[in-house]
């Protein structure tokens, strides 16, 4: 019988609750902020890393996971018997964390030739629970006797139409991140302009701009369901809880169903927002 292990790294914001659900092993991103280094998920909470975010100076820094980091994972989970690993990476063009992830299957196989340990990786092309709730529902299927190649092509399927629409109430952090250029952000400011941001494929856009805060909500919500896979499921998320469930409630009289869960930006999303975002996931055109 297989036995398959399911683990991806700290920027798919996967709650502890759902992480522990589904028996799902996270490997954390190191962060430095200011000089001094940090551990995801271990040194800080979501809240405690937007306080840090409105302190620091410089731009925080994400550094990415190592072959070595992985090979030390693949071999404990040889050790412990498994079949199969199926891992879900955070988008290969933000970050070096996927290809590091190949290379140390490959090297993993010609170090451990008698091995029977079988390696399924997957480029998620996104950030954070655009690609934790599937790594979710993919342990979900695996847990209830799916087969993993069959896991697989859930995920890619899944991948190949998620999007993100989110926006922010100060441009500051956007500027500082480099997102947008610092001219178009003090213009914004100027006007009290409020981008509605896409993210598709890893890639930024701006798609449309509204104006004050109050119109920040609706302007998502208006983006969103100009291209929603109609009856699909959508998640709300941001770094404000309350702001969260503004926006879920919001969704739900436009969509006419409500979000399947709420979620908290962690450090990969924050570090280019700040510490004040509202981000809606959904399935949009299918690209592949």
């Amino acid at each position: 019988m297989r036995k398959v292990a399911v683990f991806t790294d700290s920027a798919c914001d996967i709650s502890p609750e759902l992480q522990q659900k589904y028996g799902i092993d996270i490997l954390p991103f190191y962060i430095a902020v200011d000089g001094k280094s940090y551990t995801e998920r271990e040194d800080f909470t979501n809240e405690e890393y937007y306080e840090m975010l409105t302190k620091c100076e410089g731009i925080p820094v994400t550094s990415q996971i190592t072959p070595m980091r992985f090979l030390e994972q693949f071999a404990h989970y040889d050790e412990q018997g498994y079949t199969d690993v199926l891992y879900v990476a955070i988008n290969s063009t933000g970050s070096n964390t996927y290809q590091n992830a190949v290379f140390a299957s490959r090297q993993y196989r010609e170090e451990h030739p008698d091995s029977q340990l079988k390696f399924h990786i997957v480029d998620s092309h996104t950030y954070s629970m655009t690609y934790g709730w599937h790594v979710c529902q993919a342990a979900r299927k695996l847990q209830n006797g799916a087969d993993v190649r069959d896991v697989v092509e859930y995920l890619e399927e899944q991948f190949a139409s998620m999007e993100v629409a989110l926006s922010v109430y100060t441009l500051r952090f956007i500027k500082k991140s480099g997102r947008i250029s610092a001219a178009a952000a003090f213009a914004g400011e100027l006007l009290g302009l409020r981008p509605i941001i896409s993210i598709i494929d890893g890639e930024t856009a701006t798609p449309a701009k509204v104006r004050g805060d109050l119109a920040v909500m609706p302007g998502l919500v208006k983006y969103v369901k100009g291209r929603i896979q109609p009856g699909t499921p959508y998640l709300v998320g941001g770094t404000d809880e309350e702001n969260c469930k503004m926006l879920a409630k919001l969704c739900k009289k436009e969509l006419g169903y409500g979000p399947e869960t709420l979620f908290s930006l962690g450090a990969a999303v924050a570090t280019n927002t700040g510490p004040d975002a509202v981000a809606v996931v959904f399935n949009g055109p299918k690209r592949r």
